[in-house]
């Protein structure tokens, strides 16, 4: 199972009440971060949660809301005494960015891997999620990201006996591990079936709408995306600032057919979002306001009998 919690929901500036625009996933021991803007740090306190575990962070682009904080987190982070390496995923130039940002946290005890995107589009593995970044439309370089969290099909213990397969040659084959015993090699497909589905999540903030982006939130279980204004009468300064309104994140998750959206990246002129949700679930009846601090779980779908 995937925990998920939004740690803030503010776009452009934090306010009280509500932090600047971020998120924190748990899977499997590991810790994973979308963004880290001023007050990320406190904002995992508050949900009670630890920086300490965090191995990968996932940038969207540089703007100051969405990269500000992490100077502060990674100094966290160190006097917590951690030393396993962590990953940073950026755009192009991601490297360069944070080791400036490094000039007031210089020294830590554990090592920064970055890896720098350059594609509209790339696939890549790290700690059990399968991630997907894809550029979106802002007027800087900026990308969404899709986790998901793959299912193998259920071990097939008759046609393991079958087979003949030793039992000691069961836990590796359904790990996906190949294996030989006396001689004779076992695979997972003689007795895996059919992958299962896994779970999905997909997270988006500072774009314009465009296909690219539900295609790549379809069916997801949760697709969190930036409603940055309410009011209907904000379209044109939604796309002079390329950001998008409540219903037209709503119409992007319709066409998704997702099982749950959140809105989040919230401007900071939108004092009460809740005026205009009833709204945007005209379109989407599954469309909620995201607040600081909201937590899910996110699990997978039980196997029919």
């Amino acid at each position: 199972m995937l925990d998920v919690c939004l740690l803030g929901t503010s776009g452009m500036m934090p306010l009280p009440g509500r932090w600047l625009t971020s998120l924190m996933t748990r899977y499997n021991g590991s810790s994973l971060i979308i963004d880290c803007g001023e007050g990320t740090q406190v904002a995992i306190k508050e949900c009670g949660w630890s920086p300490k575990p965090i191995d990968t962070m996932l940038i969207t682009h540089f703007h100051a809301d969405h990269i500000s904080g992490l100077p502060g987190l990674l100094l966290t982070m160190g006097n917590a005494e951690r030393t396993e390496p962590l990953t940073i995923v950026g755009p192009r130039g991601v490297e360069r960015v944070v080791n400036s940002l490094r000039v007031v946290a210089p020294e830590l005890p554990f090592e920064i891997k970055f890896k720098e995107l350059s594609q509209d589009e790339e696939c890549f593995e790290l700690n059990g999620y399968h991630i997907t970044a894809f550029r979106v439309k802002h007027n800087v370089v900026c990308y969404g990201y899709t986790l998901e969290i793959p299912r193998a099909g259920r071990f097939q213990v008759e046609k393991a006996k079958e087979e003949g397969i030793p039992i000691r040659a069961w836990n590796p084959l359904q790990k996906g591990e190949t294996i030989e015993i006396d001689g004779v090699t076992y695979s997972p497909d003689m007795v895996m079936g059919a992958p299962r589905k896994g779970i999905k999540l997909t997270y988006c903030t500072d774009s314009r709408p465009m296909e690219r982006i539900h295609e790549h939130a379809k069916n997801a279980d949760l697709f969190i995306c930036e409603g940055m204004y309410g009011e209907p009468e904000k379209i044109k300064k939604a796309k002079q600032y390329k950001h998008m309104t409540f219903y037209e994140a709503a119409e992007m998750a319709k066409q998704a057919d997702v099982k749950e959206m959140w809105l989040t990246h919230y401007s900071p002129s939108l004092v009460r979002p809740e005026r205009y949700i009833k709204a945007a679930q005209e379109i989407f009846p599954r469309t909620s306001l995201g607040k600081d601090g909201r937590m899910t779980v996110l699990d997978f779908e039980e196997d029919e009998a």
